[in-house]
């Protein structure tokens, strides 16, 4: 299968690489070399390519960050998927595509709320979950359309090499700066009576490779593990591995109200039969070692 991976470098993008490698496919990959806002350079890919499916992971990513760079996460997120629509519709319409969209297109829900599911409204809370929202939305137009499009809404997901704008590799880091003697033994944090729904990258790169397959309907699968955490257990498992014992303090600036957000893929389970596989812990030890090795390296 001739296979074309936007953001192919990326924190999904390096995993996913190889193991479509594994599988025999020919995967062209595109990061920084092809700017999705370019609609005539992403046409000019596509036709190029003759892609049999399109991973669309091409994003800024971060939550936090959206509120200080809005403008540019909505012509990223946005205007780049519509980018990849377009050319996916002129240059090679039998395609599938993979829309990786975000659990956080569903907002947050009060403490106690039932996990998402597919049915949920999507009620975006932050630039980034606008600028997802409304590409996963123009992703539904095209499918209506005639192309093939798998709307792929993700929940938390980490390992080794996140980047530390996410909880868990933020913790981690800081974990591994003090261990190092890089910074005071304070640890900076948020709300950790926050809930999510945290699984393995490589949970989630199984489950594109599952949505892949033209057996498995087009249409929006979540990719969760329907538990949620609280942050402070993601934090209190990382020390559990960590050498040192920091003091815990909060940063007014990460606070968030306390909220809820997990998802059920019951429906992605149902039709293709993957789940979780990965413990959390770990996961969690291979990204404290990531970044111990990272801040030694440094």
């Amino acid at each position: 299968m001739r296979i074309l991976v936007t953001g192919a470098s990326g924190f999904v993008g390096s995993r996913l690489l190889p193991r479509l490698a594994a599988q025999g496919a020919s995967v062209l990959a595109t990061d920084t070399d092809l700017d999705v806002r370019d609609a005539a350079a992403v046409r000019a890919a596509v036709k190029e390519a003759r892609p049999e499916a399109l991973i669309h992971l091409a994003a800024l990513s971060s939550v936090a960050g959206s509120f200080e760079v809005a403008e540019a996460v909505a012509q990223v997120n946005f205007l780049g998927t519509h980018s990849v629509l377009a050319a996916l519709e002129a240059a090679a319409p039998r395609a599938r595509l993979l829309l990786v969209s975000s659990g956080q297109v569903y907002g947050s829900a009060p403490p106690g709320a039932a996990p998402f599911d597919e049915r949920a409204p999507l009620r975006p809370g932050s630039p980034y979950a606008w600028s997802k929202a409304a590409a996963d939305l123009l992703g539904r137009t095209f499918a209506e359309r005639g192309l093939d499009v798998v709307r792929v809404r993700p929940f938390n997901h980490t390992g080794p090499g996140q980047s530390e704008a996410f909880v868990a590799a933020s913790f981690a880091r800081q974990i591994a700066e003090i261990e190092a003697g890089r910074r005071p033994a304070r640890l900076a944090v948020g709300n950790l009576d926050a809930v999510r729904d945290f699984l393995d990258v490589e949970d989630v790169v199984a489950a594109y490779l599952r949505l892949l397959d033209r057996a498995v309907p087009a249409g929006i699968y979540n990719v969760a593990s329907g538990r949620g955490r609280r942050v402070r257990e993601i934090l209190e498992r990382l020390l559990k591995l960590a050498r040192v014992r920091p003091e815990i303090e909060v940063d007014p600036l990460r606070f968030r109200p306390t909220d809820v957000s997990v998802g059920d893929a019951s429906r992605l389970r149902g039709v293709s039969g993957w789940q979780p596989a990965i413990d959390l812990d770990d996961t969690l030890a291979r990204l404290l070692d990531d970044w111990r090795a990272r801040i030694n390296a440094a």
